[in-house]
């Protein structure tokens, strides 16, 4: 059945809704240029397309489908209290892209947005405007790839190469990059900045291989890092979320254990660490999208309208895996999410 199924699927990006008033943005034109055979379809607002009801998540996500639109204020958000700020209080977040390529199985962005298809703004050069007001008052710490794996976007997107050029104008902004891909392709064109950090998230392998379907291994992660590292590239490792698995201690300390050996130490900015928690609304749509994955089903706790394991389990966990980072990073970079 799977297999007929895959069959009747169209191939991605097979359709490419484009708002009407970007159709001749440069970066819509750049981005339809690598798509030569999908069929273009003319829209309003991307959300007549994004918003519909009765979509199918899980089915869309199998074959998904491109909009092009423009993004409409506000262009800068405030960084949620569910997101590590690393000391920054000036922490905001943009998004130049809604979903992602890849599918783990306990992202938020499934409980969050009504489809699976994958909404590009196109025009980056308003984000920019705001990013420039902002640093007329302050130090600005900003991620810009929380609702997408920007990344794994760039050989058609391009976006993280303007970012790297923008930010070299701008030594009181500091970017994070946050990505499971492992695209040393597009990396390897860019100049390291320093005020520009690559995020890389790792996961252990039983994780990878049941959760983070479509992604790069934990290996191929680690060989695109150590290239990073070698470039000059800042490098943050994120072990977040910590997901609860059988053998979670030996497949984690194995994990850290790969991650040092492969790994020089002393060049990596620093690491962040933190169990997995979701708003409860979210959680609960991702409920109702798969009914039957165990990581989403898992009896949470709800506080502050906020999922969680319970206290003593994230607790054991999180005390676990600092003690694991210590022997090889100092404290002082370790940063652990609490609630």
């Amino acid at each position: 059945m799977n297999g007929l199924c895959g069959n009747l699927l169209n191939p991605p990006f097979s359709h490419i809704y484009i708002e009407r008033d970007i159709t001749d943005h440069p970066n819509t034109i750049k981005i339809l240029s690598h798509f030569p055979k999908s069929r273009q379809v003319l829209i309003k607002h991307y959300k007549d397309i994004f918003c519909r009801s009765r979509q199918n998540y899980s089915l869309q996500k199998q074959s998904q489908n491109l909009i092009l639109a423009k993004k409409r204020s506000p262009f800068i958000y405030q960084g949620s209290p569910l997101c590590q700020n690393f000391g920054n209080p000036n922490f905001y977040y943009a998004n130049m892209a809604i979903n992602c390529v890849f599918h783990c199985e306990y992202c938020y962005l499934q409980g969050m947005y009504p489809s699976a298809n994958i909404v590009v703004f196109v025009n980056l050069e308003d984000i920019f405007d705001d990013v420039r007001m902002l640093l007329k008052n302050c130090p600005v710490y900003l991620c810009i790839s929380y609702d997408t794996d920007l990344l794994a976007l760039e050989k058609f997107l391009g976006f993280s190469e303007k970012w790297f050029e923008f930010a070299g104008f701008y030594p009181h902004l500091t970017v994070e990059l946050r990505t499971k891909s492992a695209n040393w392709s597009s990396l390897e064109k860019f100049t390291p900045q320093e005020n520009i950090i690559l995020a890389w998230t790792l996961s252990c392998d039983r994780v990878w291989e049941k959760y983070e379907h479509g992604t790069p291994s934990p290996m191929q992660r680690l060989n695109c890092i150590e290239k990073a590292l070698a470039k000059g590239f800042q490098v943050r490792i994120c072990f977040d979320p910590i997901i609860y698995i059988k053998d979670w201690e030996k497949q984690y300390r194995e994990l850290i254990e790969t991650v040092f050996l492969k790994l020089p130490a002393d060049k990596i900015k620093d690491v962040s660490m933190g169990s997995f928690r979701i708003p409860c609304g979210y959680l609960k749509n991702m409920r109702k999208n798969k009914p039957y994955s165990s990581i989403i089903n898992y009896p949470f706790r709800a506080a502050n309208d906020v999922y969680t394991y319970p206290s003593d389990l994230s607790d054991k966990m999180n005390s676990y895996i600092h003690g694991l980072l210590k022997k090889y990073i100092p404290e002082e970079k370790i940063f652990l999410w609490n609630n």
